[in-house]
This record gives structure tokens, C-alpha cells and sequence, in this order.
């Protein structure tokens, strides 16, 4: 009984989740600062996300787009965690992923690349590896190869995330605010990069120069 209990909360904190992610805020934005007139699945790169919104709306939208789309991320762990605990943040972070990407609401279409999202996932359920995080991200930002790159530095940035979290769950470090390192952290980090990796992929190369503006914390936020 404990067991289907447990697995209850955690389809529900996946599902909370999933649902955290779908929310447009890159249509929201568009439409309050431009009247209705401007959808970012239309104009410009047609990815609904910060740098799309900061070529054709300003960096205005582009920031609120991105602050949203982190904040998504952020939220879904947070409700996960109320729901079914450190397994639930990190499900429902992934789960927020999956959800920006392919939301249902558009028939699993037509989503960001994810990566905001996933910035949010990470300081909520890895804070102790944000500061890296930031650093590899201006890394990526300062080499002009991968500026103009955005699949491969945020590719890069995501081995990273992994990596960091193989070696504090191995270790047992502390995670700041964040739940106890454990197998999930890792997992879950491998699952959203894939999720992310898998969208840039069906989205073709990204447009020039997008992805430097969008190298945000794991490089291009979208």
C-alpha cells in the first residue's frame, strides 16, 4: 500500500509538472507588447523563446520570456517536492522540460528548446553546481566557435551538468538548499539534456547569431 502510495505522488508531481512546463509564457509576453499582433511561432526564428522574443520584440520580452521560462522550471521542482519529495523535484523538473518542448495544448508541437526551464530545474534541485554551471556558460559565451554554435555548447554544457551531478551524488556532498545528492540527480540531468538535445535536433540549426544571446546559464535558453 506504501509503495502504490508512493508511486501515486510521483505520477502526480510528474504530471504537475509536465503541466508547469506547457504554460505559454513566450505567447503571453508577445501578445501583451504587441497588441496581439506578433506570435514568436510565426515571426523571426518561430522558436517561442528569449532570443526569438529579444530579436523581434526588444530585450524587454527577451528577459521576461527567459525570468518566465526559468521560473517554470523553478516552480515545477518546488511542487514536485511538496508532492512526492526529492524524487518528485527532480521528475517534475524534467517533466517541466518535456512539458515547454512539447506541450499537449498544441498537440505536442511547436514548443521552446527547453533550456530556460532546465536553468530553473537546476537551481532548484542542484544549487551547489549553479555557480559551475554560470561559469561554463561564460565559457561558451567568451569562445566564438561555440557563440555561434548553439546545439554544441549547449551539448557541452549538459555533459557538464551530469558530470557534476555523477561526482556529488558519488561523493555525498552538500547541495545547499537542494535535495540529498542521489542517483536521480544524474538521471535526471541526462534526461532533460536528452529531452533538449532531441528538440534542437527536430528544430534544425539554430539562426545566426541567436545562439549568443540565448548561451544563458546552459547556454541557449529557448
Amino acid at each position: 500500500m506504501h509503495i502504490r502510495s508512493d508511486i501515486k505522488r510521483i505520477g502526480v508531481a510528474i504530471g504537475v509538472g509536465y503541466l508547469v512546463g506547457t504554460f505559454p509564457t513566450a505567447d503571453i509576453v508577445a501578445r501583451k507588447l504587441s497588441g496581439g499582433s506578433i506570435n514568436l511561432r510565426e515571426t523571426g526564428s518561430g522558436n517561442p523563446g528569449g532570443t526569438n522574443a529579444i530579436k523581434v520584440l526588444g530585450a524587454r520580452a527577451g528577459a521576461a520570456v527567459m525570468a518566465g521560462d526559468i521560473g517554470k522550471g523553478a516552480l515545477a521542482c518546488c511542487a514536485g517536492a511538496l508532492v512526492a519529495g526529492p524524487p518528485g523535484a527532480h521528475l517534475a523538473g524534467t517533466a517541466s522540460v518535456a512539458g515547454h518542448c512539447y506541450p499537449v495544448w498544441s498537440g505536442f508541437t511547436g514548443g521552446g528548446k527547453g533550456v530556460a526551464c532546465s536553468v530553473g530545474q537546476c537551481l532548484v534541485t542542484f544549487p551547489a553546481y549553479f555557480p559551475i554551471d554560470v561559469a561554463v556558460a561564460a565559457m561558451a559565451v567568451s569562445n566564438p566557435k561555440l557563440k555561434q554554435r548553439a546545439f554544441t555548447a549547449t551539448l557541452a554544457s549538459s555533459v557538464f551538468w551530469i558530470a557534476g551531478g555523477l561526482i556529488w551524488w558519488a561523493k555525498g556532498w552538500r547541495n545547499l538548499w537542494g535535495p540529498k545528492p542521489s542517483a536521480l540527480l544524474p538521471l535526471a540531468a541526462a534526461t532533460t539534456s536528452a529531452i533538449i538535445a532531441q528538440r534542437f535536433l527536430a528544430a534544425g540549426p539554430p539562426p545566426e547569431p541567436a545562439g549568443s544571446t540565448e548561451l544563458s546559464v546552459k547556454t541557449t535558453v529557448g
